[in-house]
């Protein structure tokens, strides 16, 4: 029996408007499922894409976390940074081999076409061992050209190459296969296919590949490429007739493609996914934990920290693991706490906020910048909302809220609550806390500490 690899472009070729935790838990999804390969996009943002992908890299163990790298170097050493702490790493050079593409993408003929595959390749290769080589609209590609840009790659260092059908429209399935058997049998190379499903066809032309010496085939949870239930049902369904079959955890297959779909489905409406929230969980600590462990779940949680930060966050876990053991909600609270504490660019200088059954909430905030005072305005669906909307009218920006806790932190009727705030801007996670007997000021405050801290660190 042969195995056949399935690689995942469904968070590398991105149509939904993904948060970064749906993001994170799509490859969650993917990795629980046993897909061999998770590919990702280019690093097009290196302060977000670089945490992206070292925040997958700590949960994805198994499978082969792929990076597309651009047309320079200075993309590939970004790949190999977002990469640092993955443990099967892979990049991906994808250039285009078709007359068309090669003239009005990259502005080169043939021959240069070739020093640059040659070029890229080789330069991965010094970063990593795993390199692999996508000839981008192979199929309308010269046949000769192909094979020696094929070939290229391969003495480059390349360890695998993928033939894209990007068309779509130029060959039948049996055509593809034929077209991809000729390939096989030239380039001594492991072999994938991407199938465009433009026209329905993409599972039919990937199976007769598959049968004909082709070893990988990239998938796609949404569209685009071939859909990954319906191959990898074919392979669980028709993997005998055809000595074929898949590392494919098929008992979970139908429950995390609709998880997966139900997340596509609700970032098309701004939602996030409910079950995203469940990914920043980390196992509870105790107090022999050392520096390493307790960093990978701050890594987890989504907390990228200087080395200051880190060493400040572990001293209070250890004195917080004494007493009891630590998780998601405790180290959320210490790094709120003792990390990223930096001067306030807003004060809080008063708040009023109305709100009732009949009426709609809205809250009036005056804050200090600067020695001068700004007041904002806002309606809500609720007293906190409407507090939140009015600091982001002082401040003139927009913040993506991540997460809200609120909890007693003493007894009694006047207690006193504790809120925690946790903010996403560019990509990256703030966390601010806030306490006070009245729990809609201590909300205030929480919110303003993370926000202090974008404003801090952007400026």
């Amino acid at each position: 029996m042969r195995k056949i690899k399935i690689a995942d472009t469904t968070l590398a070729h991105v149509e939904g408007n993904y948060s970064f935790k749906e993001k994170i838990e799509i490859a969650r999804q993917l990795e629980n499922l046993n897909v061999d390969i998770i590919e990702l996009g280019t690093i097009e943002n290196a302060r977000t894409d670089i945490l992206l992908v070292k925040t997958i890299s700590s949960f994805v163990k198994k499978g082969i976390l792929s990076v597309c790298a651009g047309m320079s170097e200075e993309s590939i050493n970004n790949a190999v940074l977002a990469l640092s702490n993955a443990n099967n790493k892979r990049i991906r050079v994808e250039l285009p081999v078709s007359p068309v593409g090669m003239e009005y993408v990259c502005h080169k003929k043939p021959d240069k076409m070739l020093l640059l595959i040659e070029k890229m390749i080789s330069f991965a290769k010094e970063k990593v061992e795993d390199v692999e080589f996508c000839a981008i609209d192979a199929t309308r590609g010269e046949e000769d050209f192909l094979i020696s840009a094929l070939n290229t790659a391969v003495k480059a260092g390349a360890t695998a190459i993928s033939l894209y059908d990007s068309a779509a429209q130029t060959m039948m399935p049996d055509e593809f296969a034929d077209f991809a058997k000729k390939i096989c049998q030239q380039v001594p190379c492991e072999t994938g296919v991407f199938c465009d499903n433009k026209n329905g066809m993409a599972v039919a032309s990937a199976t007769l590949a598959v049968r004909n010496g082709v070893s990988i085939v990239k998938t796609n949870v949404n569209s685009g490429a071939v859909p990954l239930e319906i191959f990898v049902e074919m392979v669980k369904n028709c993997g005998n007739s055809f000595a074929i079959q898949s590392n494919i955890n098929y008992t979970n297959l139908n429950r995390i493609i609709k998880q997966i779909k139900w997340i596509s489905d609700n970032s098309k409406v701004g939602k996030i996914a409910a079950s995203a929230s469940d990914n920043t969980e980390v196992a509870e600590l105790d107090k022999d934990a050392d520096i390493n462990t307790v960093m990978a779940s701050v890594l987890k949680l989504g907390y990228d920290l200087s080395d200051e930060d880190k060493s400040k966050v572990y001293d209070e876990f250890k004195r917080v693991a004494e007493k009891k053991n630590v998780g998601s909600k405790e180290l959320d609270a210490i790094i709120a706490s003792v990390a990223l504490q930096v001067p306030e660019t807003y004060k809080l200088i008063s708040y009023v906020v109305n709100t009732g059954n009949i009426i709609s909430s809205s809250a009036q905030i005056a804050l200090e910048k600067n020695g001068k005072i700004c007041q904002g305005v806002s309606i809500g669906s609720g007293p906190i909302d409407a507090a939140f909307l009015a600091i982001e009218q002082v401040t003139g920006s927009h913040f993506e809220l991540d997460d809200f806790q609120i909890q007693s932190v003493t007894e009694g009727k006047e207690a006193m609550g504790s809120a925690l705030v946790k903010l996403r801007f560019g990509g990256k996670l703030y966390s601010g806390n806030g306490i006070s007997t009245d729990i809609i000021g201590a909300s205030i405050r929480a919110y303003l500490s993370a926000v202090n801290k974008i404003v801090y660190e952007e400026a």
